[in-house]
């Protein structure tokens, strides 16, 4: 694939946007609500952000891979990172599928697509981004920084998308393909154990069948305004509640609390084989 050369300076700006935009590239670093390092400047905190990440980006851009929306309106209209997000989805994307695709050659197109989503959903990419600690360092509204959303799954994961964007622009797909694989490789390799694990819906269907629990039913309630909603489920069988989950959408949250039920219901199974084989 071609490389990307990133524009030497954003269009359309006003005078007092780009004067921001300098501006916050060099401005001191507000201490992150979550982060145990703190870092005198902008400059240096990104040299730890680099450190983790394993490559030196141009400022301007890691910036504005940093730059959440609800900064960006509050200094002038800056460039946010959606744009970064929106790349750093499909580099991701790619480097995902590809890997499965050449890792499982007998595996169907639908098995290979579950295998992928497993990896790529806003819960995974947040978990990644923690590991990072990646929110310490977002630049985020006084709103949002009020209501914690340098630990929300959504912006984490945004982020992390603009991040590899960035690296992609800025160093071109081999390192970008060389990043994606350090971060997700583990829950690539998860993916692929998890066998029909992968629509844990259904996964957890079945195994309440096998176990003569009954048919899992699920409860979802929401909250938020419309165009950022957040929809809570929990899995209950027989009238007991075995896991809840968390997303963007119903079935986001519906897939995670099937999750969290299966791995319970699973642990319990196997407890008592192992009592039982003890015993025996």
């Amino acid at each position: 694939m071609r490389h990307v050369q990133q524009a030497s300076g954003p269009r359309g700006l006003t005078r007092q946007a780009r004067k921001a935009e300098r501006e916050l590239v060099n401005a001191p670093k507000k201490k992150a609500s979550r982060s145990g390092a703190s870092a005198d400047t902008a400059a240096s905190s990104h040299t730890l952000l680099e450190g983790r990440l394993g490559y030196h980006l141009e400022s301007a851009l890691l910036v504005r891979a940093l730059t959440h929306r609800s900064y960006a309106y509050e200094n002038g209209g800056l460039p946010t990172n959606e744009r970064l997000e929106f790349l750093g989805d499909s580099v991701l994307g790619l480097v995902v599928t590809d890997t499965l695709y050449r890792a499982h050659p007998d595996l169907p197109e639908g098995q290979l697509a579950k295998l992928r989503a497993a990896v790529v959903n806003s819960r995974a990419l947040a978990e990644v981004s923690r590991g990072l600690d990646l929110g310490a360092f977002i630049r985020l509204g006084r709103g949002e920084e009020g209501t914690g959303g340098r630990d929300k799954a959504s912006i984490l994961a945004d982020t992390l998308e603009a991040v590899i964007g960035a690296v992609y622009l800025d160093q071109g797909l081999d390192k970008a393909g060389e990043l994606v694989h350090r971060l997700f490789d583990p829950l690539i390799e998860k993916s692929a154990e998890l066998g029909a694990g992968l629509d844990w819906k259904t996964s957890l269907q079945e195994l309440t069948a096998v176990e003569g629990l009954g048919v899992p039913e699920y409860l979802v309630t929401e909250e938020g305004p419309d165009h950022e909603k957040t929809f809570t489920a929990a899995a209950r069988v027989g009238g007991v509640s075995y896991g809840t989950g968390t997303g963007r959408s119903k079935k986001e949250a519906e897939q995670q609390a099937a999750e969290s039920a299966w791995r319970a219901i699973r642990a319990a199974a196997d407890a008592r084989a192992a009592e039982q084989a003890a015993a025996g």
